[in-house]
């Protein structure tokens, strides 16, 4: 019987592909492949048939189908429609593991609760038409899920660090200063994605000649848009998403300085084999997530960049989940 260690772990290898297929969903244009939820033209899977392609056009006449969108589409559903299933086992599993020593049963059902939010978010990402607001909250609940589900799989798995290490036990306050920050920057992230300001400005470092002018902070945050049929492909003006995207960079300085200093500070001062590796891996997948960045720039946004670059920012929240739990909990 598979444990319940091992099952958390499957889920968080789970969330981490519904993550990706979010963000191909997202950037291959098929948030609305499917024009209702949770099914697909009314239909459990994308039609194929002859049949059932009639039946949907008749239901839908002004959405005609595009399969491959509907099936990127479909494919993301079916796999966090998986990952809530085994959420649900796992709070049942840990709802029966109650009265065992230390054994966590807050943390997986405010899980089952964050996954059930998400499944509505799912919903009215379809049904409000992609409002840049819902598909941001959509992304976080997607980051947050896979960041809880590994918090829990630290929680149950017993390592220690040889003799501790209590010279950088004072860096745990600056590793959750860089969750916040982190977490503040792949919010911006979301926001330009869902805004469509990914290639507002192409050229670096900062944007092109021309846009301090341009950079304005009215309307740019404002979370409820005017009623439109659709969001999609964007309703904000150009200056609207040149701030967007140049306020993403600005964060992305910010984030690359503060956690590369954090990574060398526990690198350096850090005694045992664990911290210098988590140190490591963290400087590691900063250099990478700001090497993708640029060259969403200069390659104009190709898929395999863009969707890799949401999955190290994921990665790199791990990471310093990794470090910031153990410098708190196991030293």
């Amino acid at each position: 019987m598979l444990s319940l260690r091992k099952l958390v772990l499957v889920s968080v290898l789970l969330a981490i592909v519904v993550v990706g297929l979010g963000a191909y969903t997202r950037l291959t244009h098929a948030g609305l492949g499917c024009p209702d939820w949770p099914g697909c033209y009314g239909q459990l899977t994308v039609p194929a048939s002859q049949a059932n392609i009639a039946q949907a056009e008749r239901a839908f006449p002004n959405k005609p189908i595009e399969a491959h969108k509907a099936w990127n589409e479909m494919i993301h559903r079916y796999c966090a429609g998986t990952l809530g299933i085994l959420v649900l086992i796992i709070t049942i599993m840990s709802i029966k593991r109650r009265h065992h020593h230390g054994a966590p049963l807050i943390l997986p059902l405010f899980i089952l609760v964050l996954i059930g939010f998400q499944a509505a978010l799912g919903m009215w990402t379809v049904t409000l038409k992609l409002m840049p607001v819902v598909v941001m909250g959509h992304l976080l609940g997607g980051f947050t899920t896979l960041c809880l589900l590994f918090l829990l799989y630290l929680r149950l798995t017993p390592y220690r660090i040889p003799n501790g290490d209590w010279p950088i036990k004072k860096y745990t306050k600056f590793g959750f200063i860089g969750v916040i920050i982190l977490a503040a920057q792949i919010t911006l992230g979301g926001w330009t994605s869902s805004n469509y300001a990914a290639l507002s400005c192409v050229e670096l470092p900062i944007c092109q000649a021309g846009w301090v002018d341009k950079f304005t902070l009215s309307g740019s945050f404002s979370l409820i848009p005017p009623p439109r049929a659709s969001y999609e492909f964007g309703h904000l003006g150009h200056n609207q998403r040149l701030t967007i995207h140049v306020m993403h960079r600005l964060g992305a300085l910010v984030t690359a300085l503060y956690l590369l200093w954090l990574a060398f500070m526990v690198f350096i001062k850090a005694h045992s084999l664990f911290f210098k590796q988590v140190a490591a891996t963290i400087g590691i997948l900063v250099i990478t997530q700001v090497s993708l960045g640029i060259s969403n720039i200069i390659f104009s946004l190709p898929l395999v960049v863009a969707v890799s670059h949401n999955l190290v920012a994921a990665c790199l929240m791990l990471a310093l989940i990794t470090l910031t739990y153990s410098l708190k909990r196991k030293i």
